[in-house]
This record gives C-alpha cells, structure tokens and sequence, in this order.
C-alpha cells in the first residue's frame, strides 16, 4: 500500500521532541517544517500519533494542492475538489487557515471562501450544503496558504490533541498538556521514572505536570481519554485500524499503572487543588498521585522524608506576566531556590520562567536552558543540579509528615546573621505593635550594612524595599544579599512567599518620586487606629501609607475637633481621614494627581465619609493657593522634595522655596489655626531667619515613631503659627501629643 504524506505541528521549540516522537511512532521520510514535520506512513501510523504522541498539536493529511493569488482563486480551487469522497451533506464541518507570505491579508477571509468553496460544490451536486459547527464538526479543513501555494488538508485531530480530555477543571493560566509533556521530557522525567525516582510539584495548580508525568510513568496513551478525533466521521476512516490501537492503549494502560513512582504536589489555593484532584481523577490516577493544600515552603521539608535520594522537582510557578506583578513574586522564587537548595541535595530542579529577572532570584546557576513558548509568552525551561548539602530524613514509619525531620544545609554566615536579627527584631516589634494596637509597622531597616533593605509589615503582607547599593558595591553581591533576604524573610516573619513584596528605591526626581511602576491593581484594606486605609504594595513606589507619618496623624485626630482642615499635597488623603474621624467640621484635600485623590475619594468613603464637607481639589498646590480665598484652622502642609509638575512652569525645590510656600499656607490659616509641616528631605533646614515673626516648634523627635527610631532622619516636622496671642490657639507643645511608650529592650 502507498504510503500517505502528513503534516504534524507542536508548540514553539519541541520540534526536535515531536520528530524523535513520531519516529519511534513509526513515521517515516521525517522533514523538518516551519512549528512541526511532514513524515510519510500509513493511515494506521497517523491514527497512532494521534492516540500516543504526547507533543503534538494536530495531525494533517493534505487532500489537495494547487495555487492561488486571490481569495476568489482560493474559492475557486476548493470548490474544484471531490469533497463528497470525503463527506456527506448532512456532516457539519469548519475550516481553519494559516497565511504565510500570502497576498492574501485575512485568514478569516480566507477560511470563509474555502468554506464558501466546500458548502457551494455541495450545493451543485447534491443540492444541500453542509452544516457550519465551529466548536466540534465531524470534518475540520485545514487551508494552509504558502505564498501563492495551497494545501488543503483534514485535520485528523479534529480538536487540538493538548486537549487530552481528563481535564475537568483548570485554574488560572493552566499549561497545555502537550507543552507539559514536552517539559517533562526536556527534564528526563521518563528516564527518572524508570528508575523509581520521585516526581514533585510544589506549586502544581491544577496538576497538569503531575498528571502527564504519571501518564508517562504508567505508559498510558494521552489520547485514550478523547471521545473525539477528527477522522472519526470521514469518509475514508479505517475503523479496524483504530480499534486495534485502543485494544493495544488499554492493555498498556493496565499493565503501566502498577509501579508508578510517588508523584506529589501541593498548592495554596484549596479551589486548585481540588480542581487538581478531580483532573486525576478524570485521568484514572485517583489515589496513584498525591496532590495537598499547603505553603511550598512548610510543604517541601514536610515530603523530604518519602521521597528517597534522588528524584526531579518540576514546577511552573507565576511570572509576571499572568495573574500578578512580578513585585510579589522575587520572594517565592528565592524561597523556592533555598529550600529546594537545602532539603533536596543529588536531586534536580528544572524551572518553567517567562521572566528572567524572577529566576534570577531562584540564586541558582542553571546547568542547561531551553526556548519555549508558552502561549504568547517566551519562556525558558532551566535546569539545576542540586548539590548535596544534607543527610536525607528517614521516613517514619507512620508516614505522617510532622514526623519526618529532615536535616537542613545552612545558611551562610552572613544570612544566618540577617536572619538572626530579623528575628529578634520582629519578636521586639510585634510586642510593641500589640501594646499600642499597631496593625503595619517597619521591623527592619538596614540594620546590618551588608543588607541595606527596609522591611515594613502591612497586616499579614511583607514590603520590602532595597535601598539603591553605591557604586563601590559589587553588583553581584548585592544580588546574592537581596536573595538571602529574599529567602529569609518568610521564614521569619512567618508569611507565605507571594505575599512578600519586593520594591528597588532608587534616587527619584519630580514626578518619578511617585510614579506607577506596576498595573496589578491589587488593593486591600489595613487598620491604623480608629482608620482603615487602602494600600497597594506592588504598583507604586510608596504603598499609599506612609508609616513614619503615623504619630503626625495621631495629633491631627487630637487637634482637628471642631475645625476646617486643609491637607496640601495631601497624596491618598490619610490625614484628612484622620481629621475627619477627629471631629474637623470640614475637610479640604488638594494634589494634582487624579489618580491620587481617587484613592484618597475611596479612603473617605471606607471610612464612611461621603463628600459634603469633604472636598478634594484637583490643582496644582501653588496655583490653588494663589487662588484660594477661605481659611482653616488647621492645616497640613507635606510638600515633595522636589517636583517639576507639568501643571507649573518652574520646578519647586522645598529646600530654595519652602518659605514661600510657607508663607503662601499661611495666608489661608485663620487666626489662632495651626500649620504643620513636614518633609522628608534629610539635609533640610528651615530657614528660621525668614520666618522669625512665627511661632516654631520643632516636633520632630516626638514625630518619629517607636520602629524608625534607627533612621531618625526620616523626616522633620514643625508646628507654626502667626504669633500673637488668642484665646483660642492650642498650646502648640502639647496638642497631640501622647506619652510615649517604653521602649522594649532589644536582646
């Protein structure tokens, strides 16, 4: 019998998987294409590859050729051919194109003219056309458009062969079965398997890697699950043919599952993994693989016990570029690298990354790399040797995981150290914050040189901030810090890795100094005192509350009973919340940024502040004050260092112009009113002489709060008035003020 010629396509960078596949699949005269093969074989070896090819998208048999420059040639050239040997009238049936350096611009267009082709023959010679079902037809036509070169083909598949049919359930961003066996074999998980090796998953989602790598191990055919192919309802379809390949499939398949190796994986998300546990199931591996909600983190040492000396971690954890920003995603890969580093020495560890910066964190040195893609994202498959650093815990006989102790590889001396401190702070910070009632507080801040990180906790979520490293610090070591960090920090502070936030503060200049620099949109709620704020850790530089302010709020609360209050660059409007929980009988809020006073609009609103007396303006400060008639009592006045805002013609330096805009704030400060005013500027001075007809009191000792006693610098702030006396004006030292707590001793 002639051998028939086929085509065969795979995802982006499997080609070399796909020929060696179908090779021993039986194919032959194998040739390289653009994103697959062309092989020639028999009807039975195309059926084949189709059931058992773990890689392949879509198998093809070409029908016809011919050429075409138009889309009418194109019609004229499908309608031409003896489609009624290969279907009937009463078949539904689709057609899909590929243009390829066609002057044909349109594959839709296109695809509707071969229809147009296919449906009108029909019509001519049996008088009813054909049925149109995009979802599943019994006939699906593939318009391959090469130039002026045409290929018309059937699509054996009929659907995409990744769509193996166990899948019941996916979670976000699932892998696509083929581009998963694909990684596995990039891996050498067959070979692995075949030793008795173990296969883990610490961040599985919806078990697509554990369950093709147990169809793998068990020798089950990908394709035994579909109840569709798309040579099923054609005409030329040899039915003994593919019965005896499912009698073969099933007997295989029986015969495979009995010494599978011990798949495991664990996810966060309890909704994965039971999406995770019912794929298995659909899959016929119910209670052949173990899939747990857990943190990789706890679950990783947890498992250590049951998994013997070697075995192959494969995962496909988040980057970036699906479901969040990758701010909180540098922690887990660098809880990933450490612990797969430390409990799993002899093993190996291959990684799926669309971000090379994240796997960067991983701060481990790949030994081979792989192109692939996965979807529309470039991704790299990167493979490590984990080398010994511990003895394997002995698993215990009841199995139970608090039972296995596995033996860790430490930590150098220097991370020992960070971690050490980060400790003994956090344990002095949380006493602090419990007797103050403090929900987000900074629990480090450079206090060892090596590790020039702020660390500030927002109520179950970590931010960390790496202070830009001088230039006489090694660029490579400074890497290697931030990864201990990195790694050390959940552990410590006892959060899971993707809530920890990781943000570069580099020196800023105007409008940069609060720039977006992510599009998440993940906001969520924290408490300060009688407040609740909306804070946002991975998109802007600064989270919306400024910590160091929050004594600065307390006195705001305590003085604004009764009064008109105004916030000047008032940002996402905490004070004015807090003046309004005070009792301020109306309120004021003016920045020029829309998207600021929006989270300051929603700030109000949580607290349960409509607008009525609560009025935010949307100006330049400086042009407002210059047009603003009404006065205050109070008035907060926090301007940026530095700003060359669009709205104004000339830059503003707080430094050369604070007095100024001083002066300005307090044309509108009615008798008796209080402003107060603050910068961040570390080498600022307030220029007294200037302003020597107020009243000043430099507050800021007691406006640097208990956990940024190390950086007493972080701002400065005073309280001014118009000197004379009233009856009415608020003793200046005493307003807001509170007795400050003792101090925790530091062991």
């Amino acid at each position: 019998m002639t051998d028939l010629e086929f085509f065969v396509t795979a995802p982006h960078g499997t080609e070399d998987l796909l020929m060696a596949e179908i090779d021993a699949l039986g194919a032959k005269r194998i040739s390289s294409i653009r994103s697959g093969a062309a092989f020639f074989g028999s009807l039975a070896t195309a059926y084949r590859i189709c059931l058992w090819s773990r890689v392949a998208s879509r198998v093809f048999l070409p029908l016809v050729r011919f050429q075409a420059t138009s889309a009418d040639q194109l019609y004229a050239g499908a309608r031409d051919f003896a489609w009624e040997n290969h279907m009937s009238p009463s078949d539904t049936f689709a057609v899909d194109c590929s243009l390829h350096r066609s002057q044909i611009s349109h594959s839709r267009f296109a695809a509707l003219r071969v229809k147009d082709g296919v449906a009108d023959r029909f019509r001519d010679r049996c008088g009813q056309r054909p049925s149109v079902e995009v979802n599943l037809p019994g006939i699906r036509i593939f318009a391959l458009v090469d130039g002026e070169a045409v290929t018309l083909c059937l699509d054996l598949s009929g659907e995409g062969l990744y769509r193996r049919g166990y899948r019941t359930q996916g979670g976000q961003a699932p892998l696509k079965e083929n581009l998963a066996a694909a990684i596995l074999l990039r891996a050498g998980w067959p070979a692995a398997a075949r030793e008795g090796q173990a296969l883990l998953d610490p961040l599985c989602g919806s078990g697509t890697l554990l369950i093709e790598g147990a169809l793998m191990a068990a020798d089950v055919a990908p394709g035994i699950f579909r109840e569709h192919f798309g040579f099923l309802n054609w005409a030329g379809h040899d039915a003994a043919a593919w019965g005896n390949l499912l009698d073969e499939a099933s007997q295989r398949r029986s015969a495979g599952q009995a010494g599978l190796p011990l798949i495991l994986g664990c996810d966060r998300d309890p909704s994965v993994v039971a999406a995770a546990v019912a794929n298995a199931a659909g899959a016929g591996l119910a209670g052949k693989l173990r899939v747990e909600q857990a943190e990789f983190a706890n679950w990783l040492p947890a498992v250590r016990g049951e998994c013997g000396e070697r075995g192959l971690i494969l995962t496909n954890p988040p980057y970036g570029e699906r479901l969040d920003d990758a701010t909180r995603l540098a922690a887990v890969y660098a809880s990933l690298g450490d612990c797969c580093r430390r409990y799993y020495g002899n093993w190996r560890l291959s990684v799926l990354s669309g971000n090379p910066e994240l796997a960067g964190h991983l701060g481990l040195r790949a030994t081979r790399t792989h192109s692939l893609r996965n979807g529309p994202i470039r991704a790299k498959l990167l493979h490590y040797q984990l080398h010994p650093g511990a003895p394997v815990a002995q698993k215990h006989e009841t199995q139970d995981h608090a039972a296995s102790a596995p033996v860790q590889s430490p930590r150098d001396a220097a991370a020992e150290m960070f971690a050490n401190r980060l400790r003994k702070n956090f344990k002095a910070a949380q006493r602090w914050a419990e007797r103050e009632g403090i929900r987000c507080y900074r629990v480090y801040d450079a206090d060892l040189p090596e590790y020039a990180v702020a660390i500030d906790l927002y109520q179950g979520r970590v931010h960390v901030q790496e202070y830009q490293a001088p230039a006489t610090v090694d660029s490579g070591k400074a890497r290697r810090r931030l990864q201990d960090v990195l790694r050390v920090v959940p552990e410590a502070l006892g959060v899971a890795a993707d809530q920890v936030f990781l943000k570069q503060r580099r020196r800023q200049r105007g409008a940069d100094q609060y720039g977006r620099t992510a599009q998440s949109g993940h906001f969520f709620e924290v408490e300060e005192g009688p407040c609740r704020f909306l804070v946002n850790l991975s998109d802007y530089l600064d989270t919306g509350l400024f910590l160091d302010h929050r004594p600065i709020r307390r006195r705001i609360l305590e003085m604004a009973k009764g009064r008109r209050f105004l916030n000047l660059f008032g940002y996402t409007g905490t004070a004015t919340v807090f003046a309004a929980r005070g009792g301020a009988l109306a309120t004021v809020t003016v920045d020029a940024s829309r998207t600021y006073l929006d989270w300051a609009q929603k700030n109000l609103r949580i607290n349960g502040f409509g607008a009525g007396p609560h009025r935010l303006e949307r100006c330049d400060v400086l042009a407002w004050l210059g047009s603003a008639k009404e006065s205050f009592d109070l008035i907060f006045l926090d301007p940026p260092t530095f700003s060359n805002s669009k709205d104004r013609e000339a830059t503003f330096d707080v430094q050369r112009d604070h007095v100024t805009l001083i002066r300005q704030a307090l044309r509108r400060l009615a008798p008796g009113g209080v402003l107060i005013f603050s910068t961040n500027l570390r080498r600022f001075r307030l220029d007294k002489e200037a302003l020597a007809d107020l009243e000043l009191e430099d507050v800021t000792e007691s406006t640097i709060p208990w956990d940024f006693r190390r950086r007493p610098g972080i701002h400065k702030c005073w309280l001014l008035k118009m000197s004379g006396p009233s009856e009415t004006s608020i003793r200046l030292g005493t307003a807001g003020q509170r007795k400050r707590p003792e101090k925790p001793q530091r062991s």
